[in-house]
């Protein structure tokens, strides 16, 4: 919000419940659409094909980290089967609440998409795994209370293990069917997704 306002930039915030009367108030629609990830069904449901949509997890993965690493980590959600281990990862310590996002929400719905038990395993803070072999994924948070020198050295560390990498709003995204449009704002990354399910060479 604050690099809009220094760009001379409109912001309006609005509950997803409010989106699509905030939407058809607007004399011209807006250039993005960001929402929390958890929210991605009901806001893609509400924000017309053409107005492009992300998340706020997402935009993270390309501010902290390294936004086509996590896009073509993504892509290992296929290869879960079920009594897979997959590691969550949480920048900051916080209380979970009852409907944790890392804790049950994606957890249900990555079950989901597999269709069978996963095993989820969950650090918060600064702590990582040396060893992350039992790992066939990680899934981290969007890093908003990280660095983005301490960010890249977790996407460097799971390089270097061969465990492939997402986060939060990339997976729920792949999850719910609606990936490549959650990617739309990003052309890069996008291509690389796109290049890597044809099975040609990224760019």
């Amino acid at each position: 919000i604050r690099d809009l306002l220094d760009s001379d930039s409109f912001c309006m915030v609005v509950k997803e419940r409010e989106l699509r009367e905030a939407l058809d108030r607007l004399k011209k629609p807006p250039k993005l659409v960001v929402t929390d990830s958890q929210a991605f069904l009901k806001v893609a449901a509400d924000t017309p094909l053409e107005i492009p949509l992300t998340s706020f997890s997402i935009l993270f993965a390309r501010f902290r980290g390294d936004l086509t690493t996590q896009v073509l980590g993504t892509m290992a959600v296929d290869e879960l089967r079920a009594g897979d281990t997959v590691l969550v990862a949480e920048a900051c310590s916080h209380h979970p609440i009852a409907d944790d996002i890392g804790r049950v929400k994606i957890p249900r719905w990555l079950t989901q998409y597999v269709g069978g038990k996963i095993n989820f395993e969950h650090i918060q803070g600064h702590d990582f795994p040396e060893d992350l072999s039992r790992f066939k994924l990680v899934i981290h948070c969007g890093a908003c209370m990280m660095n983005r020198r301490e960010m890249l050295s977790r996407l460097l560390h799971c390089r270097r293990a061969g465990v492939p990498v997402t986060n939060y709003g990339l997976a729920i995204s792949y999850s719910l069917g609606i990936f490549e449009r959650a990617l739309g704002p990003f052309p890069a990354a996008l291509d690389a997704y796109r290049a890597a399910v044809a099975g040609s060479s990224v760019p």
